[in-house]
């Protein structure tokens, strides 16, 4: 297990990582149905902050692999097991999110991040065993992931409640500082075109949800004729507002966000809000297709804020993230205040609407103004 060459031209995802991407597929899904129902229902904080603890789990399991797996696969039969432990581990997971969601009950969770977070440990061990100057680095790795495994252990201790959050973003907080302890010194190696072209493929992954969610509004418009039109209407504005999503997110070089260990880190802990995001914007839609159908009394603003603050977050994550310094000033300034826009939109008649204008406007803007490195 040699460290893999950072510079190693046309280096793409392996057919073992694309079928480890269907595991969180599974998990983001259940997540998103869970966030669905609780918003459906008016439980919005309790509702928004188990989907956010539920989804650290998925994310981090998820971006812990592709880090390692950018400087370290070898693709031989031990590292191909280790990883199908680690699928095991999510399916767990993501077999508790409706206990963690109903309940307060995090055990099953838990559990099955520990057992993805075991198998990372041992691939980090495996990987000390050759890494050379990097050696340290990825015994650091080993012993700060099992030190917070203990932690998460004992998290389930502590009964649901106030103490339960505070705990969890204690330990979420300490998860995502073994990067930094691990790296300090000398860093591992990674491939910005490979890692990038992970983090997209993810991505199509969160907003596979919002098709579903458009296709859902397709079989409801034929059982409730009464709401025909409006349900059609949400399920063409959805395809709408997601192909605009996906033309954002690719429009800027991604590998060019992450040229140091720090824009690296940044990169990396900031697209836990646009993955997160974009999953929830499917739960806001399937709010709507409640609203339209008579399933869930919300009012027509709380339901149109479910679509509209995830779309919002996404537009200012991803700026952030990779869209700020690949675009001129136009973009820079349409980009935010568009998010804006889309956060006013349900004080309006007609909000879904008038969020898919404000989309297909930024992306005509961004077709006339293309990545400032791109320009001749």
């Amino acid at each position: 297990m040699i460290p893999r060459d950072p510079a190693q031209p046309h280096r793409t995802a392996s057919t073992l990582e694309l079928f480890f991407d269907l595991v969180f597929v599974v998990a983001v899904s259940i997540a998103s149905a869970q966030l669905h129902h609780a918003l459906s229902h008016g439980d919005f904080l309790h509702g928004v902050t188990s989907y956010a603890m539920v989804f650290f789990a998925v994310w981090w399991a998820w971006m812990n692999f592709t880090w390692f797996a950018t400087s370290f696969d070898t693709d031989d039969w031990l590292y191909r097991v280790t990883t199908f432990v680690q699928m095991g581990g999510v399916l767990v997971v993501a077999a508790g999110i409706p206990a963690a969601f109903e309940q307060g009950d995090f055990t099953i969770p838990v559990i099955g991040y520990i057992v993805m977070r075991v198998a990372m440990i041992a691939q980090w061990l495996r990987a000390s065993r050759s890494a050379g100057e990097l050696r340290s680095t990825t015994r650091r790795y080993a012993l700060g992931i099992a030190a917070v495994q203990v932690l998460w252990a004992l998290f389930l201790l502590i009964p649901s409640g106030t103490a339960q959050l505070v705990a969890f973003v204690v330990c979420a907080l300490i998860e995502v500082s073994v990067p930094v302890f691990a790296e300090y010194r000398r860093q591992t190696p990674w491939h910005p075109h490979h890692i990038t072209e992970r983090y997209g493929l993810f991505t199509l992954i969160v907003l596979g949800e919002s098709l579903l969610a458009s296709a859902n509004a397709i079989i409801d418009a034929r059982e409730e004729l009464d709401s025909f039109v409006p349900l059609i209407s949400i399920s063409v504005l959805t395809l709408v507002v997601t192909a605009a999503l996906w033309w954002i997110y690719f429009w800027p070089p991604h590998h060019r966000a992450i040229t140091t260990f720090g824009r690296s880190l940044r990169y990396g802990y900031s697209h836990y809000i646009v993955f997160a995001a974009a999953a929830a914007f499917s739960a806001g839609v399937e709010v709507e297709l409640d609203v339209l159908t008579g399933a869930s009394h919300l009012s027509s603003v709380a339901a149109s804020l479910t679509v509209t603050i995830p779309i919002a977050l996404f537009l200012i994550g991803i700026w952030w993230i990779a869209i700020r310094e690949n675009a001129d000033r136009v973009v820079n300034t349409v980009v935010p205040v568009g998010a804006v826009l889309v956060l006013l939109d349900p004080l309006l008649p007609i909000p879904v609407a008038i969020t898919a204008v404000i989309m297909a406007a930024i992306v005509v803007v961004l077709v006339l103004r293309p990545p400032i490195a791109q320009r001749s």
